[in-house]
């Protein structure tokens, strides 16, 4: 890069860097604002903006939009395995939509955990149905839309219209979803089950 950086530029972008190398993940506007202790997004705007036009980083729409610095993966060696999931905060009867509508974020792993960023997306937990499964509300679980499911399998399912990260069961002619918590109990389709993808990892954030 041979683009000129501000002082100030050079601040936010080596604290983007920083927070990808601890975290894996991007710093919000507002962590950058609280972080430079400033009163409004403006200023954190106008220099990822100029970041941007500079060729020092790639943005989307959502909280966590900017993509991994190529600093970082090469700090990390992920230059040629590097893959960019998005967090879905909820999943649509059609399956996934990687539109901005369901997008929360995207969060970037190696390919010994996400082979490509098209068959792989991470959903955030929300609940307690699957404790004893050690799964918790706000863990992220890296979802495999192209796995055909087996039985014992955790997956993400459509039941009847309604989307659950659930325990898939086939015992015999019966199909059913079992939580993994002796609170709830089994789920039996009245209707319809689909399953939308087999969970392959998890995230646990700290």
């Amino acid at each position: 890069m041979e683009e000129y950086l501000t002082e100030k530029q050079e601040a936010v972008l080596s604290f983007i860097e920083d927070y990808q190398l601890s975290y894996g993940k991007s710093p919000t506007i507002r962590e950058m604002k609280e972080h430079f202790q400033l009163s409004s997004d403006n200023s954190i705007l106008k220099h990822i903006k100029a970041l941007q036009e500079k060729g020092y980083l790639e943005k989307d729409d959502t909280p966590r939009g900017i993509k991994l610095l190529n600093s970082v993966k090469e700090k990390l060696n992920l230059a040629d395995e590097a893959v960019s999931l998005p967090v879905l905060g909820f999943i649509p009867a059609g399956g996934p939509v990687l539109s901005e509508e369901y997008i929360q974020a995207h969060i970037t792993v190696g390919q010994e955990i996400a082979k490509n960023d098209k068959d792989f997306f991470i959903l955030k937990v929300s609940g307690d149905s699957m404790i004893d499964a050690g799964i918790f509300e706000d863990d992220l679980v890296i979802v495999n839309s192209k796995t055909r499911p087996k039985s014992g399998d955790i997956v993400v399912a459509l039941i009847d219209n309604e989307n659950t990260l659930k325990r898939f069961i086939k015992e015999g002619n019966n199909t059913y979803l079992k939580a993994e918590n002796k609170k709830y109990k089994k789920i039996y389709p009245v209707n319809e089950l689909k399953v939308q993808g087999v969970v392959s990892s998890l995230i646990r954030q700290y």
